[in-house]
């Protein structure tokens, strides 16, 4: 076995070895919880803008052809922290761990791409990217498309547990605990949500709701806050001190974005 793949395959089995643990509860039959990848890919306003949305224009096709679909992407509304977050499902743990070197070995987008692979220095494509792997909740086992308003927004929203513990009890808050299923009933339909296998501020978990617009995403949350079943889980002393930082960002789909 070449060294690139003995190194692919064993960064694969860790994965799948730290999911399996992490998650607990088995999924539904028939619905095999996907590992979702999510970047940030971080600019400067002009000119770098610009040549970041052609390179992920071209780049969402591709990861298509390499079976990672629907692909998401979207722009902070806040330009004090300008960003594109980037959301790749991922059938498996491999697929995850190599699609990078899949997407360079694709010809037709290497061919597309190349002057925004191998950019000038004074003319980088992006400045850096931040990465997070997560492991989709048994209740949101695949990414949704819950609407492809022209007017839509998205929430993304991070919870940090201070131990694992508290974080794994999170989960089960919204698994089992039924807060999924609430979100579903007071029109808050998810994108995603996500365990947190390797990133930046762990433990935590991330998950993404998708609304028709702004005035469709407050009215949906004032409903939750004031459901007497979302009193009485929040209540739930089998659930306190869960989430120690939370984190809420509201975004909007580019023109390329498949969510």
């Amino acid at each position: 076995m070449r060294r690139r793949d003995f190194l692919g395959a064993s960064c694969a089995a860790g994965v799948v070895a730290a999911g399996g643990a992490a998650a607990g509860a088995e999924a539904p039959a028939g619905a095999a919880k996907e590992f979702l990848e999510l970047r940030l890919y971080h600019y400067e306003p002009g000119a770098m803008r610009k040549r970041l949305d052609d390179f992920l224009a071209l780049a969402v096709p591709a990861w298509n052809r390499l079976g990672i679909q629907p692909v998401g992407a979207f722009a902070m509304t806040d330009e004090k922290t300008p960003g594109i977050f980037v959301l790749l499902p991922h059938k498996t743990a491999d697929s995850a761990v190599t699609s990078e070197q899949r997407l360079l070995a694709d010809a037709e987008f290497a061919k597309a791409a190349a002057a925004f692979l191998d950019p000038p220095k004074a003319e980088p494509t992006f400045k850096r990217v931040e990465t997070w792997l997560m492991l989709a909740f048994d209740g949101v086992p695949k990414v949704e498309v819950p609407t492809k308003k022209e007017t839509r927004v998205f929430q993304l929203r991070t919870y940090e547990s201070h131990s694992a513990a508290k974080a794994l009890k999170k989960i089960e808050m919204f698994n089992a605990g039924g807060e999924i299923d609430l979100f579903r009933r007071v029109a808050m339909p998810p994108v995603f949500f996500g365990q947190t296998l390797y990133g930046s501020k762990m433990p935590n978990l991330t998950y993404m709701l998708g609304f028709d617009d702004e005035a469709a995403q407050k009215a949906a949350w004032a409903r939750f806050l004031a459901h007497p079943d979302w009193n009485k889980l929040k209540n739930d002393p089998q659930y306190k001190d869960t989430v120690s930082t939370i984190t809420n960002l509201i975004l909007e789909p580019t023109a390329y974005s498949q969510i």
